[in-house]
């Protein structure tokens, strides 16, 4: 497999150099298109697995992961800024969990209109065996990529979400 640094290494296009061919960028939608097939690709593997094997959702797995590493628990607001969804999202979520035994909703010592969230120790313990069986099917997903090419990956997504973020930090000024 040949490595995929050179393509993150690509000068930046200027406007001039777009507009010389209508195929300037086929290079970056192109691998742009491959990380999203990736991604949907493992994500949707994942999601059947705990589906079929914990009757779970990925988005009940993922407020679980975020209990889980906040054992006193984590608010209704703290567990939304986490996930990246809206406070309806996470109400929703917890609902379920709650009345699945996985979750329980404390209220706030001094202010009645907070509540904290974690997990129960039956949720705890689930948990930890889904975190487990997660970790190996991402394993057994990556196994025909070898170590080093997988290291490589890792080190030019780095440069990737580097470069990402520091063209949207200038366009945001």
């Amino acid at each position: 497999m040949p490595s995929v640094a050179p393509l993150l290494q690509a000068e930046p296009a200027t406007p001039e150099s777009a507009a010389e061919s209508p195929d300037a960028h086929h290079a970056e939608l192109r691998l742009w298109l491959r990380l999203l097939t990736c991604t949907t690709l493992i994500e949707g593997e994942v999601r059947r697995r705990l589906r079929e094997r914990f009757s779970v959702t990925l988005p009940r797995f993922d407020l679980m992961a975020q209990l889980d590493r906040v054992p006193q628990g984590l608010t209704l607001g703290e567990l939304s800024r986490r996930l990246m969804v809206s406070n309806g999202n996470v109400t929703g979520l917890v609902e379920r969990l709650a009345a699945s035994g996985h979750v329980q909703r404390l209220p706030h010592a001094e202010d009645r209109r907070v509540v904290y969230v974690r997990l129960t120790d039956s949720g705890r313990d689930e948990f930890t065996a889904m975190a487990r069986a997660h970790a190996d099917w991402i394993a057994e997903l990556f196994e025909d990529v070898p170590a080093a090419e997988r290291e490589a990956l890792t080190a030019a997504l780095g440069r990737l979400k580097r470069a990402v973020r520091s063209t949207v930090a200038r366009e945001a000024t």
